[in-house]
């Protein structure tokens, strides 16, 4: 088959990184590297458990929050909640955390969404079968290593040396003609993006230049005419027929083209984020950058990982009794929201928004009874949100549980939660697998049905692939 002219400047990126200097400073690159057919999945992970029971509150059945809440100091006043409105398939009105304005906003706007329930499953699980003793579930469960590893992988019931994110890149790398990696994570390589065959790039944060984002260290910016560099890439050819040298050679010749091909970008231009930006606004922002070059890059897939620690809330979750809505967590989804609606803006003045979706994963939930010192415990399910054009937003998803919803009956001891008797915490049972979670995201990405066993290899255990939530 003929290679058409964008196929012979994406495979030769690495090496023809002069070249590509050139012909971008003539206009001619951006002609010939157009690609319409892109689509990015951005996974935002949010370190140590969020207490999405805290972040997703009844504002209908406000009542039962806060009889497990409010003598603990936690409930976050009715009045200060940000209403969705009523949710279609649950017939019921919920309020957003006051801090979450940016993302109510996106509500709003039908470009966000809320995922019920979800948590690392090895087969669908129910409060008897659990009890019982008749279900598999999840190894060291609510352990917080363990429970990120499982997470990131979508395995539960075994260790795993890969994530999904990495699989999901090993069965789309193939739409993109370049040797740029189709996963780049700003918080170094993580589980998540490790695959079989491709390899994750790990670049700095803004506000370093993109073009300075990935550096080779002991040699000087630009270092291409500097005797030692020179020399290292002519040793890189050397002993080739010996495995060992040829495989640590061919991952340090990676390296160097990807130097090469992000210095060649610049610094690309991309809309303001917010002054006060955080941690995770730093991340997204040089996400949005390479998402900005994607064309120069020729780039159709990209899967990115950011990710926001601080969600342990075992104390201090809230600055106290009398002001549950400010604290720590309050503070934490602020930059949450905050961040997030930036990217969406971002990605509507680069023109894909609707070819980029956001989503978050996190440890766990926590539990529903506060522990006393202001604070909460590690659980289970949790709510987690979608964003993006291609969102079917301004809805709640999941799959139904014991009554008849995707949204938790909120009982310590009730139908959903593992624990019993009088000191249940409320530990809901997730009704959503993370593998039906990340299968829904990784089909929009373009993950084919056939390759889905192969990216989430407990799949066929449950019986909803696509959760509907993606256009």
């Amino acid at each position: 088959m003929a290679t058409t002219r964008r196929e012979f400047l994406c495979r030769s990126l690495g090496a023809f990184g002069a070249a590509m200097l050139a012909f971008e400073r003539f206009g001619l690159l951006n002609a010939l590297a157009q690609s319409a057919d892109y689509k990015a999945l951005v996974c935002i992970f949010l370190n140590g458990g969020n207490d999405s029971g805290n972040m997703i509150i009844p504002y209908d059945d406000y009542s039962t929050y806060a009889a497990a809440r409010e003598s603990s100091g936690l409930a976050i006043p009715q009045s200060s909640l940000l209403r969705t409105g009523v949710v279609p398939r649950i017939g019921a009105e919920f309020g957003f955390h006051p801090s979450l304005t940016g993302l109510h906003d996106l509500w709003g706007q039908g470009k966000l969404a809320v995922v019920c329930n979800v948590g690392t499953l090895v087969e669908p699980t129910y409060r008897d079968s659990y009890r019982n003793r008749t279900v598999r579930v999840p190894l060291n469960l609510f352990s917080h290593s363990d429970q990120i590893n499982q997470w990131q992988t979508s395995v539960s019931d075994s260790a795993s040396p890969s994530g999904w994110g990495g699989r999901a890149a090993d069965k789309i790398g193939d739409l993109n003609v370049t040797v740029f990696p189709p996963v780049t994570s700003t918080a170094g390589t993580p589980i998540f993006t490790v695959g079989s065959v491709e390899r994750p790039l790990a670049i700095a944060v803004a506000p370093t230049p993109l073009d300075a984002a990935l550096r080779i260290d002991g040699f000087p910016n630009p270092p291409d005419n500097d005797p030692r560099y020179v020399e290292m890439k002519n040793l890189l050819l050397l002993d080739r027929d010996k495995t060992l040298v040829r495989g640590a050679s061919r991952v340090t010749d990676e390296a160097v083209k990807m130097e090469r091909a992000l210095r060649s970008m610049g610094n690309p231009a991309v809309p303001p984020f917010p002054l006060n930006q955080n941690s995770l606004g730093n991340q997204l922002e040089q996400i949005a950058k390479v998402i900005r070059v994607r064309n120069e890059l020729c780039m159709s897939r990209q899967i990115f990982f950011c990710s926001l620690g601080g969600f342990d809330t075992h104390s201090a979750q809230v600055t106290s009794a009398t002001s549950p809505a400010t604290g720590t967590h309050a503070n934490l989804l602020a930059q949450v929201s905050g961040a997030m609606k930036a990217f969406y803006e971002a990605t509507v003045q680069l023109g894909v928004a609707s070819q980029v979706t956001t989503f978050t994963l996190s440890d766990f939930s926590r539990t529903w009874v506060p522990n006393g010192n202001l604070g909460t415990d590690h659980a289970w399910g949790s709510h987690q949100f979608v964003m993006g054009g291609s969102v079917l937003g301004g809805e709640f998803y999941g799959v139904p549980g014991s009554n008849g919803t995707v949204f938790p009956t909120l009982a310590a001891n009730g139908p959903d939660d593992t624990d019993e008797g009088g000191n249940a915490r409320g530990r809901w049972i997730p009704t959503v697998a993370i593998d039906q979670y990340g299968a829904t995201l990784a089909s929009w990405v373009g993950v084919s049905n056939a390759d889905l066993a192969a990216v989430f290899p407990n799949i066929g255990r449950f019986g909803q692939s696509n959760l509907g939530f993606l256009a």
